[in-house]
């Protein structure tokens, strides 16, 4: 009989019984699991949770506090090559007991402290969601950013960001009924790599000739059309993207102002009392798009070589080296507010506070302003071509009239387009 318990290759695990261990074998292909840790507190036994504003764990019940012991890496953590053997060996699961919320309505899954009893989707606010277990087997986050602002930070900024444009409708700040604001940890990918290209194309010169007509010379302007090449050498750092696609790319990108300089490495805790989400973006996938990034950024460079702007028959040859990823969690806040009886999504940046998300547009308004804007250039038009039949100075005014037109549209296009661009997701 042995004694050698737990076996080998087994981990601990969740135990549904109380005062009973239960061990799962290890994952297979060389992979680690992480064992699942539970958070209770030491004094009174009540569930602990990450406290963004101190960095630590907190009791609500006894405010037992347990300072925070992680160790900021920030641009040198860690990262991982493109290898059979790095994938493998990636360590899997989230190290602590969670459940999984599927939203019905918009399909987010999120998962959740394993205490949670009740649960909101705060993507959309619906209720209807499907319940089940957290994988353990999902690669699992080796760094992460930790939240830095707290719910109420997140409710200034927002309100003050509510009446920040003029083309929403007077007394939304008042008027808007805000949700409360969930903090969640999204998944991002970040990669690095060296790009080399040479190209070559012919590039395109003004100049300025003199030649001959009717016993004149006269000058003229010319485009001469000459081949250049160059090499460029690319040195892409931490190129993020989101790990999800079931989340608006509009709304992520302009909060993607994260400083990774404060990258801590990814422990359990952090997500103790927090909602987290697994990539449903896997990492392949996202990596192609991070090539096409990173070659668009190449031919940019590229073309800046030339000596002129003018360029046509381009062509580069790309290659790709040193190439590594990382898998990370960064914080964001998500709240919906209604107006009217439409609601809207707003995010807050967890690290730096900045603010995205819909408004609601006052249509009356906006086409107002812009009529102010195009009705001067219309007036003066009109009031130019009678004249002009008169036999006045219409042509003058006219002109005037035409210029002012111009410079209304271009500004109401402008109008026009961030008013579209404000309940955009």
């Amino acid at each position: 009989m042995t004694t050698n318990f737990p076996p080998q290759d087994y981990l601990p695990t969740e135990s549904k019984l109380e005062g009973i261990q239960v061990y799962t074998p290890a994952p297979p292909d060389g992979g680690t699991r992480q064992p699942v840790v539970d958070f209770k507190c030491p004094q009174c036994g009540a569930t602990t949770a990450y406290s963004a504003a101190d960095g630590g764990l907190t009791c609500t019940h006894c405010a037992y506090f347990e300072p925070p012991e992680k160790s900021v890496v920030g641009k040198g953590a860690q990262e991982f090559e493109f290898t059979v053997e790095t994938m493998q060996r990636a360590a899997s699961g989230w190290g602590e007991a969670r459940k999984e919320m599927a939203c019905q309505s918009c399909g987010a899954v999120t998962t959740l402290p394993a205490d949670t009893l009740t649960f909101t989707c705060a993507f959309c606010g619906s209720n209807k969601v499907i319940q089940r277990e957290a994988p353990q087997d999902v690669l699992r986050p080796r760094f992460l950013v930790p939240f830095k602002i707290d719910a109420a930070e997140c409710n200034r900024r927002t309100q003050s960001w509510l009446e920040s444009s003029w083309m929403t409708p007077a007394g939304l700040k008042r008027l808007a009924a805000l949700a409360a604001f969930t903090p969640v940890y999204l998944p991002y990918w970040t990669f690095d790599s060296v790009t080399q290209a040479d190209w070559k194309a012919e590039v395109g010169h003004i100049e300025t000739e003199s030649y001959r007509e009717n016993n004149q010379t006269k000058t003229r302007t010319v485009t001469r059309w000459r081949w250049e090449s160059g090499n460029v050498q690319l040195n892409i750092d931490d190129l993020i993207l989101p790990g999800t696609q079931r989340l608006s790319r509009l709304l992520l990108g302009r909060l993607q102002d994260f400083r990774l300089a404060e990258l801590v490495p990814y422990e359990p805790k952090f997500l103790a009392g927090f909602q987290a989400r697994a990539y449903d973006h896997p990492l392949e996938a996202a990596w192609e798009i991070a090539r096409e990034q990173m070659r668009e950024q190449t031919r940019e460079a590229c073309r800046a070589q030339a000596s002129t702007t003018l360029i046509r028959n381009f062509s580069m040859n790309l290659d790709f080296s040193q190439e590594t990823w990382r898998y990370i969690l960064l914080p964001v806040y998500v709240a919906a507010y209604r107006f009217q009886s439409q609601p809207y999504q707003v995010m807050v940046n967890g690290q730096t506070g900045m603010v995205a998300g819909q408004m609601p547009v006052d249509w009356t308004k906006v086409w107002l302003v812009i009529a102010a804007l195009l009705a001067p250039g219309v007036l003066l038009g009109l009031l130019g071509l009678l004249t002009l039949l008169l036999g006045g100075v219409g042509a003058v005014i006219g002109g005037f009239g035409l210029f002012l037109l111009v410079i209304g549209m271009i500004i109401s296009l402008v109008i026009l387009r961030k008013a579209m661009s404000l309940d955009d997701i």
